[in-house]
């Protein structure tokens, strides 16, 4: 059986060092001795007409809160975002509301990286160290579904 504090077996990389907040050198650490807290993406500006897809809401539900924007909500363009594993998700929602148009809708897709932070705290704070922080890279999709202008 494996040995619990083998790093290889941990379920947080070792890949990246980590940092604390202070201008101290990177420590190692074990990280047994530490919680992973995931904090969430920086807050980015919220438009009526975005959509901000995640993996815990309803596929269904999402993709009538982008109909209602289309059709019942004036708006004749939306921006659908979706992050890390949510792009998938965010990819065929477009696609599904491109294909109930009849192709009266179009798609615009850009991709970004998104820098994301967390905490590692110390599970026993009397003997562990001081709380430190990582960070980390996530891709980011946003897709403007849009009616063409008519000519």
């Amino acid at each position: 059986m494996a040995d619990p504090r083998n790093p290889g077996t941990s379920s947080i990389p070792q890949a990246a060092p980590a940092h604390t907040d202070s201008t101290s050198p990177a420590v190692d650490m074990d990280p047994v001795e530490y919680t992973l807290r995931k904090r969430l993406p920086r807050k980015l500006p919220k438009r009526r007409n975005d959509v901000y897809v995640n993996m815990k809401t309803d596929f269904r539900a999402q993709l009538a809160r982008c109909q209602k924007l289309l059709e019942g909500g004036g708006h004749r363009e939306i921006c659908v975002h979706g992050l890390g594993l949510a792009i998938n998700r965010a990819i065929n929602i477009a696609l599904q509301l491109q294909a109930t148009s009849q192709g009266a809708l179009q798609l615009a897709a850009n991709t970004s990286t998104v820098e994301l932070v967390d905490d590692l705290e110390p599970e026993d704070p009397d003997e562990a160290g001081e709380p430190m922080t990582r960070t980390r890279n996530n891709s980011a999709i946003h897709i403007k579904v849009f009616y063409p202008d008519p000519q």
